[in-house]
């Protein structure tokens, strides 16, 4: 297993001290999941309706746009330095932009207008599982194991439980192509991001690529939102500070776990990604009244699979990606 880093003086940093380590991740999977509901709550406050895809989408660019404007930020007050991305980087940064912004979110925004914040928490966490064959199969970053087949078939279970199971799937039942199908979508988009990530974090510094791509990414979505005719009207102050903080959701989570992954091992932080799943169904009882849904047989035993399944394949060695972001 990697060994921590240490500081000059051969003492272990307080990052790779593990009750911060854990109240860190903790802290960013609570982020991370807070970002379903946080993304119903905005529709209410800026009185977008399921079928106003325009409007969703203009929502969507400006959260990325706040997001990549923080990144940046937060980046260069830790660098102590302002980041900015060499010409070179520019194909990367917009490559990028294209699937993990553009393609994930315009899919994510559209699900959770026509899905619970529950069942889209859940099926957002197969984005892990994906990453995994697409690693294997795809980009061949590295082998498939049993340990990783494992956790992968035990972590699609509970995305096919938490779907209503196997005769539900057959029948169609209650899944729409707009909700559940759109999550799927998003989560095939991430699965390719990740990969991406890999190559593309081999040459470029990972902060300054997130915090373009986010800007990047978000003004696209904003774009073609407002080209369709959408709108973002502030209604009340709420929707500012909904706004901000769905920015913050992004930009202080991914940066703070990119601070966890510099000084502790690969697998010893990814493994606590568990926690982003079973964070957004609880937070999705708390905030949307989906209490019903969250505690039911279905939704809990759907959210131990997952957990199982990421735990599992997290501890199977290094992944392309740490922890599913919302």
């Amino acid at each position: 297993m990697q060994i921590s880093e240490t500081t000059r003086e051969g003492k272990t940093p307080i990052w790779a001290r593990f009750p911060i380590l854990f109240a860190t991740a903790f802290f960013c999977c609570v982020l991370w999941g807070s970002a379903s509901p946080a993304i119903k709550i905005a529709y209410e406050l800026f009185r977008i309706p399921a079928a106003d895809t325009a409007s969703r989408i203009m929502l969507a660019g400006a959260r990325f746009m706040i997001a990549g404007v923080m990144t940046i930020g937060f980046g260069s007050l830790v660098a102590k330095r302002f980041l900015f991305p060499q010409r070179g980087s520019l194909k990367s940064i917009a490559a990028l932009a294209l699937v993990q912004t553009v393609g994930q979110y315009y899919f994510f925004f559209m699900s959770l207008a026509n899905t619970s914040g529950v069942r889209g928490s859940i099926i957002n966490a197969s984005g892990n599982f994906i990453a995994i064959l697409f690693a294997v199969y795809i980009f061949r970053f590295e082998k498939m194991t049993w340990k990783k087949m494992i956790g992968c078939i035990i972590g699609f279970l509970g995305i096919i439980v938490i779907m209503g199971g196997r005769n539900a799937l057959l029948s169609g039942g209650a899944l729409t192509w707009a909700g559940e199908g759109a999550m799927l979508a998003a989560d095939l988009f991430y699965a390719a991001s990740s990969c991406m990530i890999k190559i593309f974090s081999k040459k470029e510094n990972p902060v300054i690529l997130s915090g373009y791509q986010f800007v990047l990414g978000g003004a696209v979505l904003f774009l073609i939102g407002s080209l369709m005719g959408g709108h973002l009207i502030f209604y009340e102050t709420g929707c500012i500070w909904n706004l901000l903080y769905l920015g913050f959701i992004s930009a202080g989570a991914y940066t703070l776990w990119g601070v966890l992954l510099k000084y502790n091992p690969v697998s010893r932080v990814s493994i606590l990604g568990f926690i982003n799943p079973v964070m957004g169904v609880l937070l999705s009882a708390l905030f949307l009244g989906e209490g019903r849904e969250a505690f039911s047989v279905n939704g809990v035993c759907a959210l131990l699979l997952v957990s199982a399944g990421i735990i599992i394949v997290n501890s199977a060695g290094k992944q392309p990606t740490a922890a599913k972001q919302s």
